[in-house]
């Protein structure tokens, strides 16, 4: 368990960044419905891979600049020159292979919302619709994917979605409130579960 902040008892991962409490505190495991938001979260998963969250937290305002607030219906029309001034942004992580996938996972994003509702309808059924109340006691029990991650992942690259492994599919997961990962000693735990039981 990690102890700071006014010693309120927060989930292991967390480290006295300021930036990372403020993630963990407000937002991580928060269930989110939002169409753009939850875009938004897949796109940053992706782009941690091979890298910690915190260096993805530290550039989260350079991407939104960069790439349109994630408005998808513009990222999904980015031309060859718009890819080229990514790759040469300092601001974000400039990978080839990551910035295509942006445009390509704007472009999948769309054609979703196409087929479903929203992107949420489509997103949230995974979970039937509801966050999945864990209760983890300790970090090591906490698991990197599950048949539900696994499932995503699967149906997310049928769709043309690039960087979406099941592993990232999970954190996507506990980061938008789809399962509750806060550990049982994290203030958060029961914060988030009180919500969904309102």
């Amino acid at each position: 368990m990690s102890r700071n902040n006014n010693c309120k008892t927060r989930c292991a991962w967390v480290s006295d960044d300021p930036i990372y409490i403020d993630y963990h505190d407000k937002e991580w495991g928060k269930p989110i419905y939002d169409d753009r938001l939850l875009f938004e979260f897949l796109i940053l998963e992706g782009a941690q891979a091979g890298l910690s969250w915190l260096t993805i937290l530290k550039r989260r305002e350079n991407y939104r600049f960069c790439f349109d607030r994630f408005n998808a219906e513009k990222i999904a029309y980015y031309d060859r020159d718009d890819y080229k001034e990514l790759l040469a942004n300092p601001g974000i992580i400039r990978n080839r292979l990551k910035i295509q996938s942006v445009i390509d996972n704007a472009q999948a994003y769309l054609a979703v919302k196409q087929d479903f509702a929203s992107f949420s309808d489509y997103i949230w059924q995974f979970v039937e619709g509801k966050t999945i109340q864990n209760q983890w006691k300790r970090h090591d029990q906490v698991p990197a994917n599950t048949v539900l991650s696994d499932k995503m992942s699967k149906d997310l690259k049928k769709r043309g979605f690039k960087f979406v492994g099941t592993t990232i599919c999970y954190a996507f997961m506990q980061a938008v409130g789809m399962v509750n990962d806060h550990l049982t000693c994290c203030f958060r735990h029961a914060e988030v579960k009180k919500k969904m039981l309102k």
